[in-house]
């Protein structure tokens, strides 16, 4: 396939998948694609991740609320490596956590310590944040890596982690990346169609 993968949005209707060639569902497993694919992001659908239509009866809007994390970079210095974030593109997947909990921790003040750990730990947590609000480097000059995974990937209880798939709609975020991001599948984000991580905050689930 020589065009590169898109994802398009309806207004106040599904995200359509156009050209992606792999997508993994909440449980890792691979989904069997198909050229064009409408995906659930109300949080309704019955035959999730799909789009069945739901969206309809649950008045559905494309825009709406308000962001749960503030739109700024935070710089992390570190005598080796350095880091941003910017919370207003968390989706709080965690996975700095995970991987580096004492670098990344929430209950440190301030809460990134890149010095507590070496910059080859880093750099894995900035490939592995889905979402791209880590980064390398300063507020000037940031880098963003990805970690190697499907185009699509539906986190369970979470929301679409895209990787080099091009965006509905430009960056909305300071800093945030053009080839990875999320998109939220609960229908709640104050930042739509990006998650704001607000599925975690309601508790919202699959089912």
């Amino acid at each position: 396939m020589s065009q590169k993968p898109t994802v398009e949005e309806r207004e106040n209707g599904p995200l359509v998948v156009k050209g992606v060639t792999r997508m993994t569902g909440p449980d890792g497993a691979e989904v069997a694609v198909k050229e064009v694919m409408a995906l659930c992001r109300c949080g309704q659908s019955k035959n999730k991740p799909f789009c069945d239509g739901s969206h309809n009866d649950a008045g559905f809007q494309s825009r709406g609320g308000t962001p749960s994390g503030r739109d700024r970079l935070i710089a992390y210095p570190g005598s080796e490596v350095s880091v941003t974030y910017n919370p207003l593109l968390c989706s709080h997947a965690a996975e700095c956590g995970r991987l580096a909990s004492h670098i990344f921790n929430p209950a440190q003040k301030p809460w990134v310590q890149p010095d507590k750990g070496t910059a080859q730990e880093v750099r894995a947590v900035v490939a592995a944040c889905p979402s791209g609000a880590l980064a390398l480097g300063d507020v000037e000059i940031r880098e963003h890596l990805q970690a190697d995974r499907a185009e699509i990937a539906v986190e369970k209880n979470g929301p679409y982690w895209v990787h080099d798939v091009t965006a509905p709609v430009p960056p909305q975020g300071e800093g945030m990346s053009e080839a990875k991001y999320v998109l939220c599948r609960c229908g709640q984000s104050g930042n739509k169609p990006f998650c704001d991580g607000s599925h975690r905050d309601l508790k919202w689930r699959d089912d």
